[in-house]
């Protein structure tokens, strides 16, 4: 299949008129642009050039990125909570992305979940789903300058040293000419190639262009969150945090998920949820369940804070002749597992143009099926995410989940609700995964249980749980 193209290389698919191989495929001397150098412009551009080398091909790859993730403030952030999963580091090793000491800030060895009805403690369910929380950019503007690294800058690193060149420039324009595409820049400065990966990320600019001049592309559905930065210092986070990830499970409508994640001297907080504006905040942080996670029931002030938008829903289609999006620029996981979905993409989307080709048809064939899953899946999480809603409009449900979670971190039993929550927490398992394992009769029964004794009169049935701080928690 193939298309009659838009200026800006999107297609509305008819049949190929195209019987040129050679122009379907990269050859020797191939020039490849990547647009964005988050992480899924970098290990795009580091797969792609480990497999060109594989097959003796010789490209070419730009990676255009106006940012500089060693700079402090704006020009160094990436707006992102910075969490990976331990399999996803695994996983990157093998790949020969090994990350440094200093890249992992801090080893999160649990959550603990925070309710009006009481707190728990979820340890890691296996060794190999322990997370990490990770240093995405510098840190905010007036932070001391650290020893710790970029996430992102040692991804760009790694490409470089793969014979990237990484051009200090922001991409404004992306067009067709005949065979090749062509991209213009902030400077007025322009160049051609004959492939272009768009990982530019939901809020960039570029995206809405595409939107505008093509014909049938429509940019991700976004929603807008909320992340911020507290400066407590290390003493502080270590006594009041400790290592886990505290988590809340609050009956705020509109509200998805919200986090507070310890880094090194630093604690973020992340705010998920339907278009995060002031008064959903200020009803958060007025809550006695966020207020208490901190010393002296005191909300700090932030040392930076940023609304970034985030991709909910794939954008349509995510490749055209010579143009693939990756990341949250085509497919992404939501609310969760940002950077596990760009190192899926960029893998598959690499993979696919240099062994296979890189015009729409071959695209659809081996790209697209990978972008397709994690769009079902994400329409699965939405409806997990609608069950999570209502438990946390129910406070019989809160109660019931929070004995059934404490019994179980107490017992050395099968723990079915603790692992349902520590994957839907980190995104270490897939959506439909977990929605599966919910629909076990020994879940469902264990659940129910938990219901009727936990809300029993008189009950005792709200179990003291043992937080991040070795206190405990009762609420009657």
């Amino acid at each position: 299949m193939r298309s009659n193209v838009s200026s800006s290389g999107f297609e509305r698919f008819e049949q190929s008129d195209t019987s040129n191989d050679v122009l379907k495929t990269l050859q020797d001397g191939s020039r490849i642009a990547v647009i964005g150098a988050g992480p899924a412009g970098s290990m795009f551009s580091y797969f792609a050039l480990s497999m060109a080398e594989t097959i003796g091909l010789d490209v070419n790859v730009d990676i255009f990125e106006p940012r500089r993730f060693c700079h402090r403030g704006p020009a160094g952030c990436n707006h992102c909570g910075g969490i990976v999963s331990e399999s996803l580091v695994q996983r990157l090793a093998i790949e020969g992305i090994r990350l440094p000491d200093d890249i992992v800030q801090r080893g999160i060895e649990s959550y603990t979940l925070h309710m009006d009805v009481g707190d728990v403690r979820i340890a890691t369910p296996l060794q190999e789903k322990r997370i990490a929380a990770i240093y995405r950019g510098e840190g905010p503007r007036n932070s001391e300058l650290i020893d710790t690294h970029s996430f992102d800058g040692y991804l760009l690193g790694l490409a470089e040293e793969k014979g990237a060149n990484v051009i200090p420039q922001l991409v404004t324009k992306v067009n067709r000419e005949d065979d090749r595409m062509i991209i213009g820049c902030a400077d007025q400065t322009s160049g051609s190639y004959e492939l272009v990966v768009v990982a530019a990320g939901v809020n960039s600019r570029l995206l809405e262009m595409l939107e505008a001049e093509s014909l049938g592309f429509a940019r991700p559905d976004r929603t807008k969150t909320f992340i911020c930065e507290f400066n407590l210092g290390r003493d502080v986070i270590q006594e009041t945090f400790g290592p886990s990830m505290h988590v809340f499970l609050l009956d705020i409508p509109r509200l998805e998920f919200a986090a507070l994640i310890p880094k090194g001297d630093y604690v973020t907080l992340c705010m998920l949820g339907d278009d995060i504006d002031e008064d959903l905040m200020g009803r958060f942080f007025a809550s006695p369940e966020v207020r208490n996670c901190f010393p002296g029931g005191e909300i700090p002030k932030h040392a930076c804070h940023c609304f970034p938008r985030i991709n909910v829903r794939p954008s349509h289609p995510v490749f055209g002749d010579r143009l693939v999006m990756i990341g949250d620029s085509g497919a992404t996981r939501l609310f969760k597992d940002g950077i596990g979905a760009a190192y899926r993409t960029a893998k598959a989307a690499a993979k696919t143009v240099v062994f296979h080709g890189v015009d729409a048809e071959t695209l659809e064939q081996n790209y697209a099926p990978m972008c397709r899953r994690i769009g079902r899946d994400n329409l699965v999480g939405k409806f997990v995410f609608n069950i999570a809603g209502l438990v946390q409009k129910a406070r019989f449900a809160r109660r019931g989940i929070l004995r059934m979670t404490a019994n179980e971190q107490q017992s050395e039993g099968n723990r079915r609700m603790s692992g349902v929550l520590w994957d839907l927490f980190s995104g270490s398992a897939s959506y439909t995964n977990v929605f599966i394992r919910t629909l076990s009769p020994a879940y469902i029964a264990g659940l129910m249980w938990n219901l009727v004794v936990a809300n029993l009169p008189g009950s005792d049935a709200r179990t003291p749980s043992v937080t991040g701080t070795g206190k405990h928690h009762v609420q009657h």
